[in-house]
C-alpha cells in the first residue's frame, strides 16, 4: 500500500467524485511561473522548455548528451512530472541560442530561448499553473462541478494539506525508506532496499531478474543484467563482485560507499518528506489553527516565528497570513515547542531517532528547512469536454512552488469512491 493511501483526508465529510486522472501525458499539463523572466542579457541560455512522458531529470540527461556539456551546467528551477506535459525553464552557459533551438531531442521541445546574466537555480520559481483531466466518471462531467466547488470552496478558506504527493517517494516507492537507512546508519540494509527486493508491479523485465539475482547473492550476475543505464546500481554490485574475505557485511558497507552522494541526498529529502506528512497527518484535523510554541509560516515573506500566544495570532491564521509549519529535517533545522513539538517527537520516535541524529546531514548538505502545512489554490476553473481518448472533466488552478496538484486532486476525488448515485 503506497503511503498515500493512509494519508486522512481534509474533506472527508464532503463525497468525491471518483474518476481517474495521468491516463494520457496530454491529462496532466503544468507550466512554471517563473520568479523572474530573462533579462535578455548574459552569457546564459535560457531556454522554455516543454517536455512529454519524461522527468525533468531525464530530460536534463538527454539535453546534456546532445549539447555535449555535463549535467550539471544546466540550470532548472523546479522538477516536474514525468506523467504530464510540462514546460518549464532551464539554463545553459556558454552556448550558441541557435543550438539549443535545433536541438533534436526525444519528447522535448525547446519553444524558445533568451538570455541572462545568471544560472538558473532549484527554487527560481513563484508558482505552477495545472491543467488536469479527469476521466472514466460514472455521470457527465458537469454532474459533479457543484461537489468539486464545495471542495475546493472549503480548502480555498481552510487551506490544502501541504502533502508531499507519491511521486516524491518513487517509481518504487521507496526513496524514503532508503533514506531512513542513511539517516540509521544501517548500509547493510540500504544495498538490500537499492539493489534487491524484486517487484514484479513496478520493475522492468531486466531489472526485475537483476534484483532476482542479487537476492541469491549473484552479485556478477547482477551486474551483467542491470541495464547500463542503471549506472548507480552496476556501481554499488562492484565491492560485492570483488567480496571482502567473506565477510558479505563488510562488502555491502563498502557497495553502500560507492552510491553516489547526490543520490543519497535525494533519498534523504524523501524520508524528510515523509516524516512530515507523518506531522501533518496528525495536525489535519486542525490545520486552521495555530496552536502555542508553533513555528507559524509567513506566507507574503517565508519566514518563521515562535508563537507564544496563540489566541492573538489565530486571526492572522484565519486571514491565512500565517499557518502551522512542520519539520524537515536537518543540521540547521529550528525546533518548535509545547504540543507541537512533542508531536514531531512522536514521530521520530517510531524510527527510533532524534534530532540529533540529523547532524550528520551536514555530509550531504542537508541543511533542514520548515515548511507550511497548507497552501491555498487560486484561478480556480471548471470545464469539460470531449477529445480522442473520450470524454473529460477539467480542473485547472495555480498553486505556490513547492506545492503537489495530487494533493488537491485526492480530495476531490477520494480514492477508491465509486462515483455519485
Amino acid at each position: 500500500m503506497d503511503s498515500d493511501e493512509l494519508l486522512p483526508f481534509y474533506t472527508g465529510h464532503l463525497e468525491g467524485i471518483g474518476g481517474v486522472i495521468k491516463e494520457h501525458p496530454e491529462d496532466f499539463v503544468v507550466e512554471e511561473v517563473p520568479l523572474y523572466e530573462p533579462s535578455g542579457e548574459g552569457t546564459h541560455v535560457y531556454a522554455w522548455m516543454e517536455k512529454k512522458g519524461i522527468s525533468t531529470m531525464d530530460a536534463v540527461n538527454r539535453l546534456a548528451r546532445q549539447l555535449k556539456v555535463p549535467a550539471r551546467n544546466i540550470g532548472y528551477a523546479g522538477l516536474k512530472d514525468s506523467h504530464a506535459i510540462t514546460r518549464q525553464w532551464i539554463s545553459v552557459e556558454h552556448i550558441n541560442p541557435e543550438v539549443l533551438d535545433s536541438a533534436i531531442v526525444a519528447n522535448i521541445k525547446i519553444l524558445k530561448t533568451s538570455r541572462h546574466k545568471n544560472k538558473l537555480k532549484l527554487g527560481h520559481l513563484k508558482s505552477n499553473r495545472f491543467r488536469i483531466r479527469v476521466r472514466k466518471l460514472v455521470h457527465p462531467a458537469k454532474d459533479y462541478f457543484k461537489p468539486i466547488m464545495d471542495v475546493m470552496d472549503f480548502l480555498t478558506t481552510k487551506g490544502v494539506p501541504n502533502y508531499y504527493g507519491p511521486q516524491r517517494f518513487g517509481n518504487r516507492c521507496d526513496s524514503q525508506l532508503l533514506g531512513a537507512c542513511i539517516i540509521q546508519r544501517n548500509p547493510e540494509q540500504f544495498m538490500d532496499l537499492f539493489l534487491g527486493f524484486p517487484d514484479s508491479y513496478v520493475d522492468n523485465s531486466l531489472s526485475l531478474v537483476a534484483r532476482s539475482y542479487y537476492q541469491q547473492n549473484e552479485f556478477q550476475k547482477a551486474f551483467d543484467t542491470w541495464p547500463k543505464t542503471y549506472q548507480a546500481q552496476r556501481r554499488a554490485l562492484g565491492p560485492l563482485i570483488k567480496g571482502a574475505d567473506g565477510d558479505l557485511a563488510l562488502a555491502k558497507e563498502r557497495a553502500f560507499n560507492k552510491v553516489d552522494k547526490h543520490l543519497k541526498r535525494f533519498f534523504v529529502s524523501a524520508f524528510q518528506s515523509e516524516i512530515f506528512n507523518k506531522v501533518l497527518a496528525r495536525r489535519c484535523e486542525r490545520l486552521d489553527k495555530i496552536l502555542d510554541g508553533d513555528l507559524a509560516w509567513i506566507h507574503q515573506k517565508g519566514a518563521c516565528f515562535l508563537v507564544e500566544d496563540a489566541d492573538l495570532e489565530q486571526k492572522r491564521c484565519d486571514q491565512f497570513e500565517i499557518s502551522a509549519s512542520g519539520p524537515l529535517y536537518g543540521y540547521k533545522m529550528a525546533q518548535p515547542q509545547g504540543e507541537p513539538a512533542e508531536m514531531e517527537k512522536e514521530v521520530l520516535d517510531e524510527y527510533k531517532l532524534d534530532p540529533q541524529d540529523f547532524r550528520q546531514m551536514n555530509y550531504y548538505k542537508v541543511k533542514g528547512a520548515r515548511r507550511p502545512l497548507r497552501f491555498r489554490p487560486t484561478d480556480i476553473s471548471l470545464d469539460s469536454g470531449h477529445d480522442q481518448p473520450g470524454p473529460y472533466l477539467q480542473i485547472s488552478f495555480e498553486l505556490p512552488s513547492g506545492c503537489y496538484a495530487t494533493t488537491i486532486l485526492r480530495e476531490i476525488i477520494k480514492p477508491n469512491a465509486k462515483g455519485r448515485s
